[in-house]
Order: structure tokens, then C-alpha cells, then sequence
């Protein structure tokens, strides 16, 4: 809204309520869709359709665009976890192989020492 501009509660209430119209007529239409596809779970192709049923075509392009958007951060995202964890992986089997070098050098160290105290005997 522009700056300057007051909306009374009524006002409010009248947008929230024409809002949730929309939203459950919206979800009707694409839940027909669903059902013609023999689905039981909505998709956004069902809601791009319902949007064009529903004479809202003006709203098709923004959604699809919103939509790629959301579908790459939400790639970006899954990249970014697919990398933390094998990185996290990584980490943890240099730190199992530190590890195991440790003890085989402990072990290395103490064989040593027995048989210096076997020679000394």
C-alpha cells in the first residue's frame, strides 16, 4: 500500500475474509483437477489450471515464475546440504583414520618399549 494510507479493522476483516474465499475456492477448483488425474495430493500444475478455470489467467505467469524461483532455492538448498554433509563425512573419516593411526602408533611405541626393556633383560 502506498504510504499515508489507513485501513479501518472492518476494512481488515473484509480483506482477510475475501482472502480465505479465494484460498478455499481456489483449492476446490484444483482439487477437481486432482481428482480428474485420480490424485488425491494437489500439485501446482493442478493449481496453475484452477487459476486459468477460474478466469485468474493474469496470475498464471507470476506463479510460474514464483514457482521456478522456489523450485532452485529449494535445489540450492538440497546441493548445499548434499555438500555439507559429505564434507561432514569426510571430516569424520579423517578424524577415524587420525584415530587409528594414533593407536597404531601408541601400539608401535609400546612394542618398541617392550622389546628395549626384553634387550635390557
Amino acid at each position: 500500500l502506498p504510504d499515508g494510507v489507513n485501513i479501518s479493522k472492518e476494512a481488515r476483516s473484509a480483506i482477510s475474509r475475501a482472502a480465505s474465499v479465494f484460498v478455499l475456492y481456489a483449492t476446490s477448483c484444483a482439487n477437481n483437477f486432482a481428482m480428474k488425474g485420480k490424485r488425491k495430493t494437489l500439485n501446482a500444475s493442478d493449481v496453475l489450471s484452477a487459476m486459468e478455470e477460474m478466469e485468474f489467467q493474469r496470475f498464471v505467469a507470476p506463479l510460474k515464475e514464483s514457482l521456478e524461483v522456489y523450485r532452485r532455492e529449494q535445489k540450492g538448498k538440497k546441493e548445499a546440504r548434499k555438500d555439507k554433509d559429505k564434507k561432514a563425512d569426510s571430516e569424520e573419516q579423517d578424524k577415524s583414520r587420525e584415530e587409528e593411526n594414533d593407536d597404531d602408533d601408541e601400539r608401535m611405541e609400546e612394542e618398541e618399549q617392550n622389546d628395549e626393556e626384553e634387550v635390557d633383560n
